[in-house]
């Protein structure tokens, strides 16, 4: 059993790490915070085997409280351990700004002289990640990340400042973070060393990219039209992005077209996977009867029972497939068929469709034919 002590556990970092940790059957974790005391930040580091010091100030009232928060309290870290005479691996979280010389990153580099001279003079290893721009859920807004500033105020329909859009960044994710901490525990350095240690999965995005990315989020519950998420950076800002929702925005309704077969509903559209729409049809209403020379088409009913036929544009056979919504099977549309869904149960008919591209009026590629004509 590893007994972890993590300062700023109450920290956007932190809280992840606590999280992450808690969910390992062979750890125990213990917390510091800015409301511990000394005695308690003394009986956490006497009990650690492995100390992740997490806290440090970056938007202080006064500049002098950066050496304070960040290179002070760090030496007092070390000295307190010495005292204790305890050498458990101690990693600290730096900053790539601690290779400027602003007062934050002096700061910072100061902390990491201390951790480096702790670990030469007592022999403990040690462990300095000097981390990029970090994002994801739990980031304070308007504080001193511009991600989590973006995704608040978008998410709010708030104005947001971009003084440079060309401006680029280095962004790492919460998650790949924690998981190269966590790897600390598997994989610490020996005696004595203080290594030097990154996140191996980093981004890089301009301002401008960072905020017309995340609007398009909050633009799809209107246009339906997801952005590709085919990058893996895409995926995590999206997830970011929808952590800033208030409670009562999780929910969106979509736009209904009613007529006498029933009601549809586009749900969801890309450029990469077609689109999304659902409908609930009446008893003895038939749907379709046309073809495609291009699109394909998915169908799943969820609830009834429908009949789906097909004829070949240049054939005479009838196929048939009978389905109902306990069965959850799917229904391809090949093109050049003449295609039909009839809802032959008593009950409305709720289909689940999925198209090959986004319905295009110019072009619609959906050409009337009965399945059941001449």
């Amino acid at each position: 059993m590893k007994t972890v002590y993590i300062t700023g556990a109450a920290g956007f970092i932190g809280r992840h790490m606590v999280e992450a940790l808690g969910r390992c059957t062979d750890v125990r974790v213990c917390c510091g915070t800015s409301a511990s005391t000394p005695e308690e930040l003394r009986q956490g580091l006497a009990g650690a085997d492995f100390v992740f010091h997490l806290a440090g100030v970056n938007r202080p009232v006064r500049p002098e409280d950066f050496q304070s928060g960040n290179a002070g309290f760090t030496a007092e870290i070390c000295r307190e351990l010495e005292v204790l005479d305890r050498r458990p691996c101690l990693v600290f979280s730096s900053s790539i700004q601690a290779a400027l010389d602003n007062p934050y990153g002096l700061s910072k580099r100061a902390a990491e002289k201390a951790v480096r001279r702790y670990s030469a003079t007592t022999g403990a290893p040690a462990v300095i990640f000097r981390l990029k721009n970090v994002f994801g859920k739990w980031c304070r807004p308007n504080y001193n990340s511009v991600t989590a500033t973006f995704c608040h105020n978008i998410a709010r329909n708030l104005p947001i400042t971009i003084s440079d859009p060309g401006r680029e960044l280095d962004l790492v994710y919460i998650d790949d973070v924690v998981a190269a901490f966590l790897d600390v525990l598997g994989h610490p350095p020996g005696p004595g060393v203080c290594e030097n240690r990154e996140v191996t999965k980093s981004f890089r995005a301009s301002l401008g990219e960072l905020a017309a990315t995340i609007k398009s989020f909050r633009e799809s519950r209107q246009t339906l039209v997801m952005p590709s998420l085919e990058s893996e950076f895409t995926r995590d800002l999206y997830a970011t992005y929808l952590s800033y929702l208030d409670g009562p925005d999780f929910a969106y309704s979509l736009g209904q077209k009613t007529d006498p077969r029933g009601v549809l509903a586009e749900f969801m559209k890309s450029a990469h996977f077609g689109q999304i729409f659902v409908s609930r049809t009446k008893p003895g209403i038939t749907r379709g009867n046309h073809y495609h020379h291009t699109k394909t088409e998915k169908f799943l009913v969820v609830e009834g029972d429908a009949l789906i036929r097909f004829r070949s544009i240049t054939g005479r056979e009838i196929i048939e497939h009978k389905v109902t919504g306990r069965d959850f099977r799917v229904v391809d549309i090949p093109p050049g068929y003449a295609h039909s869904i009839e809802n032959v149960g008593a009950g409305e008919m709720v289909v689940l469709f999925w198209a090959s591209e986004i319905f295009d009026p110019q072009r619609p590629d959906a050409y009337l034919r009965n399945v059941l004509g001449a």
